[in-house]
């Protein structure tokens, strides 16, 4: 098929070559092909992302209907804790050298926060921390919860830079002993701990604030209001609840889908998120916190910030493709390199997106005043700092 000079499909094995001879092809068998090495692309990898439209459709193929059936469904409907722990943990146990591999040092798993394009992604990160920080309000001594602390960096700055008495939950092993050995490293052991635990199992607290920075979307559409109602239970009732989730846009046309959002969401299930299916629209989310019993401060998009992020991780990735490949071979890779690269894309187009917000209570007796002079906007607030 004819395709930009910047890049090439070139299929290895004879038995597709037809397919790639004329017209486009559905991105989901373009994927299998490229992840099983049976077709390699030459030239720019990122110029093929930017401009897939032009050798690929967004068709169901078999296949859809096949992991439709036989583990997504299943999955949704099940949502046990059983199952949510095995998942989980043969996602993020996979190694920490892995994920460091295209997180960076500071082995933040979530999208920074930029002020400028051309920022680093450490610099990105450092301000995410200190905006969640501020938006939280945290205080010295205060009793600081956070649910899917990853590595630890959140829990352990915060601990050190506000003064927080942290507590960081986490289902993966590996995760937490790097988390409790960063801890140390900062000299924040007296104040700041990791408990590898399923989230159904958390102590109830009280606690001051909450955070939980895209570990929601894992707790599954069926199980989202149980687990609203039991950060509500956890929260004092003067508390704040900072909640970072990956989101998609709202529904649009006839069928009510965007098909490259479908085959998108197929996709990261199937290959790099299984069981995370609580990724849904803006209004889903706030519906949730409301009947829970959630007064939503602020809500900011940062989807774009998800995309300067993910574009530094897959620098990062590509950079250390020949370790990667030496540990975890070819196929990791490639699966990777198609996630992050097409990430991009999407989260800059709006398909995938990401949400940053702040609730307490609804009670009467809130302080609402504490809003005054507070960051609500942390992007205008941190333009000026």
């Amino acid at each position: 098929m004819d395709a930009p000079v910047s890049f090439r499909l070139n299929p290895k094995d004879p038995s597709i070559t037809a397919r790639y001879a004329g017209g486009k092809v559905p991105m989901a068998t373009l994927i299998e092909d490229y992840i099983h090495q049976r077709l390699d692309i030459e030239g720019d990898f990122l110029a093929f992302i930017r401009e897939r439209q032009k050798v690929v459709d967004y068709t169901p193929v078999a296949e859809h209907f096949k992991f439709l059936f036989t583990r997504f469904l299943p999955e949704v409907i099940i949502h046990s804790q059983e199952q949510d722990v095995r998942i989980a943990r043969e996602h993020y146990d996979r190694g920490n050298d892995f994920f460091g591999w295209f997180l960076g040092p500071r082995m933040i798993y979530t999208a920074g926060f930029f002020t400028s394009p051309n920022q680093s992604l450490e610099e990105a990160q450092d301000q995410k921390m200190q905006l969640v920080a501020d938006k939280l309000q945290l205080r010295k001594g205060e009793r600081y919860l956070d649910i899917g602390c990853g590595w630890g960096t959140l829990v352990a700055t915060a601990a050190k830079n506000q003064g927080v008495d942290t507590t960081g939950i986490t289902i993966a092993k590996q995760g937490a002993a790097y988390a409790t050995e960063q801890i140390s490293r900062m000299g924040v052991s007296d104040r700041a701990r990791i408990l590898t635990l399923d989230y159904r199992d958390i102590p109830a607290g009280p606690y001051d604030k909450i955070s939980c920075l895209e570990m929601a979307e894992h707790v599954g559409v069926k199980n989202f209001q149980a687990f609203m109602r039991q950060i509500y239970g956890m929260l004092a009732d003067d508390g704040l609840f900072y909640l970072q989730i990956a989101g998609l846009r709202a529904k649009k046309g006839a069928l009510g889908f965007h098909f490259e959002d479908l085959v998108w969401g197929l996709f990261m299930n199937k290959y790099i998120f299984p069981g995370a299916d609580a990724s849904m629209p803006l209004s889903f989310v706030v519906s949730n916190l409301e009947s829970a019993g959630f007064e939503i401060h602020s809500v900011e998009n940062v989807g774009i910030h998800y995309s300067l992020t993910i574009s530094r991780w897959y620098d990062n990735w590509m950079a250390n493709r020949a370790e990667v490949v030496k540990t975890y071979g070819e196929w990791w890779f490639r699966t990777w390199q198609m996630f992050l690269g097409w990430s991009v894309e999407i989260a800059a187009q709006g398909s995938s997106t990401c949400f940053q917000i702040v609730a307490n209570k609804n009670l009467d007796r809130f302080n609402r005043m504490r809003w005054v002079g507070a960051t609500n906007l942390g992007e205008r607030d941190l333009k000026k700092s």
